[in-house]
C-alpha cells in the first residue's frame, strides 16, 4: 500500500472552519496540500446540528480570512447558512477539499507520516488534524442502563421536539447547548434540566449585546485568555472541563420558561436516572447535551498527555515535527476552536509549514550537489 500512497506536501484531515482556515493560508504561501473530508459536501458539519440553532456571534465576527460572511453584521446566522457559507468559500479559494473520504490512521512514515483511509493511502511531508473539538459525542457509560422505552439522544442527533416521545424530558448538560435545547422542548414538553452552572455572559443577547458586549468578549478571548498570560494558563483546564458561559439563554430564561434544574445525574436506578440527592426521576426522554471528545486515538503517534490531548504550543507539535493540530478547545486561546478564532491558529500553522519546507530545500539542494561532486 506504501507504494502506491498518493504524496502531499501537506495533508489536511478535517474539511471543516479550521481547515479550510489552514488551505486558505497554505494556499497563500503556494504550499501544496489537500484536504480530506468525512462529509458528503463541504460545510455539513453545521448542516448536521439541530434545526433552530443559530450561532453565539454576530456575523461580523464570523468570516474565516478572505472572505466576510455574507449577513448583516449584527446578525445571527443560521447553521444551514454557516454551512452554505463554508461551501462557497472553498469554491471560492479553489481549495482542493476531497469530500467522502473519512481518516482511519495516521503513523509515522519514514521522514513523514502516512495517512489511511480505507484502501486509500497518503504520504505526506506534513499533516494537519483538523477534525475540530466536536468530534465524538460523548454520554456516560450508565446511559446504556436506562430502560429502552426512554428515548435518548445526544444533542449532536437531536433536531427538534418531534423526534421526543410524550412526557418529560430530561437535558443533561447545562451549556450553551444545553440551555438552547431545554428552553426549546420546554415548549412542548415539561423539562427539566441537570448540570454544573457554567456562568453567563452578563448581557442580554442581541444586537446591543454584538455591538458593545461581544467585541470585549472576543477581544478578550483572543488576546488576553491565551496560553501566553498567566490568567489564559489558570482558565484552560476549567474552560476546556465546563465549557464556555451561557451566551444567548440564561438561567433566568430556563426559569421563565418553567424548566426545572435538578441535581446531577450519578446513575441509574430501576431503569430510571438517579441524581445526586437520590432522587430517581420519571422521564421518558433523556437528552445528553454532554459535550464532545475529539477522539484522537486513530493517530498512531505518541504526542498525547494524560488528559488524550495533544503536546503542542499553537498547534505545532515539536516531539513531532510536521504534525499539526488545529480546531481544539483552547489549543491557543479561548477563541481557538470557534469562527472568530481560527484563522489566526490557521495562519500561525501555515507559516509554520512554509517554513519548515523552505528550511528543508537548502538541505536538498546541498545533499544533490554532494553527490553530483562524488
Amino acid at each position: 500500500m506504501n507504494g502506491s500512497a498518493e504524496r502531499f506536501e501537506t495533508v489536511v484531515v478535517g474539511g471543516g472552519q479550521s481547515g479550510l482556515a489552514v488551505g486558505y493560508h497554505l494556499a497563500r504561501l503556494g504550499r501544496p496540500f489537500v484536504i480530506l473530508d468525512a462529509h458528503d459536501r463541504v460545510g455539513d458539519a453545521w448542516r448536521e446540528r439541530w434545526d433552530s440553532l443559530r450561532v453565539f456571534t454576530p456575523a461580523k465576527f464570523n468570516g474565516l480570512p478572505g472572505m466576510r460572511f455574507p449577513a448583516p453584521g449584527l446578525s445571527f446566522p443560521t447553521k444551514d447558512e454557516v454551512g452554505d457559507y463554508m461551501a462557497a468559500y472553498a469554491e471560492r479559494f479553489e481549495l482542493p477539499v476531497r469530500s467522502r473520504i473519512k481518516v482511519d490512521s495516521v503513523s509515522r512514515h519514514g521522514a513523514g507520516y502516512l495517512v489511511k483511509s480505507g484502501d486509500a493511502a497518503f504520504a505526506a511531508d506534513n499533516v494537519v488534524i483538523a477534525t475540530g473539538a466536536c468530534h465524538t459525542p460523548k454520554v456516560p457509560s450508565f446511559a446504556s442502563e436506562l430502560d429502552p422505552q426512554i428515548t435518548q439522544l445526544h444533542s449532536s442527533s437531536y433536531k427538534g421536539p418531534l423526534q421526543l416521545s410524550e412526557g418529560a424530558v430530561l437535558v443533561v448538560g447545562l451549556g450553551n447547548s444545553g440551555a438552547e435545547i431545554s428552553h426549546e422542548v420546554a415548549h412542548t414538553h415539561r423539562t427539566l434540566v441537570s448540570g454544573r452552572g457554567t456562568g453567563e455572559i452578563p448581557a442580554p443577547h442581541g444586537a446591543g449585546a454584538a455591538i458593545f458586549v461581544l467585541p470585549l468578549v472576543k477581544f478578550m478571548g483572543t488576546h488576553v485568555l491565551t496560553m501566553d498570560t498567566p490568567i489564559g494558563r489558570k482558565v484552560e483546564p476549567q474552560f476546556i472541563k465546563h465549557g464556555t458561559p451561557l451566551i444567548r439563554t440564561k438561567l433566568k430564561d430556563l426559569s421563565a420558561a418553567g424548566i426545572e434544574r435538578v441535581a446531577r445525574v450519578v446513575g441509574v436506578r430501576d431503569g430510571r436516572p438517579e441524581l445526586a440527592d437520590e432522587r430517581v426521576l420519571d422521564v421518558t426522554n433523556v437528552i445528553w447535551c454532554t459535550g464532545f471528545s475529539p477522539a484522537l486515538g486513530w493517530i498512531d503517534v505518541p504526542v498525547f498527555g494524560d488528559g488524550g490531548r495533544p503536546r503542542q504550543y499553537r498547534g505545532v507539535v515539536d516531539a513531532a515535527p510536521g504534525l499539526y493540530f488545529v480546531g481544539l478547545e483552547f489549543l491557543y486561546a479561548a477563541v481557538s476552536a470557534v469562527l472568530p478564532g481560527v484563522g489566526r491558529d490557521a495562519g500561525y500553522i501555515a507559516k509554520h509549514i512554509a517554513r519548515r519546507a523552505n528550511e528543508a530545500q537548502p538541505a536538498t539542494v546541498t545533499a544533490e550537489m554532494a553527490s553530483m561532486s562524488r
